[in-house]
């Protein structure tokens, strides 16, 4: 008779090797995993672009500000965004490391659905003014900050390492799609009523919580005694600060994007520039994802399996160069393929990134990890908005992004001489992979 498989213990089941599944979505729990991501995704980007535009548009129009001054208020709003990210960071991937992680993501979600609600109602009442713009991107930024490490640390521990590359791929893929479709659904819905994109993200983001909620539960495993919450948050600091490979990684894409991003200038290509209005924003927002994503979608098939540090360090490159070719387009549809090769050349580089990183951290210290992570890409992309607002009123906003896209460039060379480690890596396995890591638990 059959085993009843009922029986088993939840976190695993017993080792059947003719069972051993062959990609990432034939795990039920991934599949439930990849669609919540998608929907954040879709939700959240949603609104961040809505909210940077509105911001712009109340400048501009409530405020009488003139362009290089309004350009300033995109800087300010990051800044809005990164200071609960910097101080709520560490709380955040000890956070991940200590809860079940799909609690964590489930809190975060509901508070951002109520940020939604509140950002639709007042823009339903014409009640929008620059304080309460800063203010609720500042709570959203708080609530991120809990949902990127819990999130990002569960893929690990519901797929088997092997396919942990193709899995992030995949992954990527939702992010990628969720980005495109998030903006330009968004910005089409704005045309017709502006809170209406607001209810929907508030919505969406309750049902991809749910579905996080129903994945098995998925704590951290513990490695030697509890520590203090402290001392957790200086163990995961002091982990990175000793990993060289790491610590280039992170900080490689912390300072190439803080001076390469383009993004927080598209409101003002947007509407003075190449004069889209906010439905071409939406598109130029989701442009560089459609390149990402055609970029993940083929990695999830076949990965990258030689030279990634070196591919990885001219993919940042092209990102650079990609960067400029924006700025100095003036043609709306000329400007949407180079965003497209922007995102396909920022898609290799955050593939073999991610996958390094996770594969190169035991799973007691991931939250903690992906959180410091977290606080570099967030603070590449908002502290990126307020160097490219100050740049911007100093250069215009043409200047401000050929300026960027320059720095990241040289920010790379900088860094390939500093970290060889990263030009050395050869596979994502070699000599990175922790031992703890390469015993594979088969999921549930």
């Amino acid at each position: 008779m059959a085993p009843d498989v009922t029986a088993a213990p939840t976190s695993s089941v017993p080792d059947q090797p003719e069972a051993q599944p062959t990609t990432p979505l034939a795990i039920p729990d991934y599949r439930r995993f990849w669609f919540a991501r998608f929907l954040a995704v879709f939700s959240t980007l949603s609104m961040v672009v809505l909210i940077a535009y509105q911001t712009y548009d109340v400048a501009r129009a409530d405020y009488g500000m003139d362009i290089p001054t309004a350009s300033l208020m995109l800087g300010m709003l990051g800044l809005a965004q990164f200071v609960p990210l910097s101080l709520l960071t560490p709380v955040a991937g000890v956070a991940a490391d200590m809860f079940d992680r799909r609690r964590v993501v489930l809190f975060a979600n509901c508070i951002d659905a109520s940020i939604a609600l509140a950002i639709g109602y007042a823009t339903w009442a014409d009640a929008l003014t620059l304080p309460l713009l800063f203010g609720l991107a500042a709570a959203h930024g708080s609530a991120r900050v809990f949902n990127g490490p819990a999130l990002s640390a569960i893929a690990p521990n519901i797929v088997p390492p092997r396919l942990l590359p193709r899995a992030i791929a995949l992954s990527s893929i939702a992010w990628q799609v969720g980005t495109v479709v998030g903006p330009a659904v968004g910005g089409l819905l704005f045309e017709r009523s502006p809170s209406l994109p607001y209810f929907l993200s508030a919505g969406l983001l309750v049902v991809s919580g749910a579905l996080i909620s129903s994945i098995r539960p998925v704590k951290a495993r513990q490695v030697g005694p509890r520590r203090h919450p402290f001392r957790q948050i200086a163990d995961g600091f002091h982990f990175i600060r000793h990993e060289r490979f790491l610590l280039g990684c992170i900080t490689l894409d912390l300072f190439a994007v803080l001076m390469g991003g383009a993004t927080a200038m598209l409101p003002v290509f947007a509407r003075d520039i190449l004069m889209v209005g906010p439905e071409g924003l939406g598109f130029m927002r989701g442009a560089p994802a459609v390149g990402a994503a055609l970029v993940a979608a083929y990695l999830s098939i076949r990965p990258f399996e030689e030279n990634v540090g070196v591919k990885m360090l001219w993919a940042v490159v092209a990102f650079g160069a990609a960067t400029i070719g924006f700025a100095l387009s003036t043609n709306f549809y000329l400007s949407l393929g180079i965003l497209a090769l922007l995102g396909a050349a920022d898609m290799i580089s955050v593939f073999i990134r991610s996958s390094l990183i996770q594969l190169n951290t035991p799973d007691d210290k991931r939250g903690r990890v992906s959180a410091i992570s977290g606080l570099a890409v967030s603070a590449s992309n908002e502290l990126g908005e307020l160097q490219s607002g100050l740049a911007a009123a100093v250069l215009g906003a043409v200047g401000a992004v050929v300026f960027g896209g320059v720095g990241a460039i040289i920010v790379t060379g900088l860094w390939a001489y500093i970290f060889p480690e990263l030009r050395r890596a050869r596979t994502f396995t070699a000599k990175f992979l922790h031992e703890d890591e390469s015993k594979e638990e088969t999921p549930a």
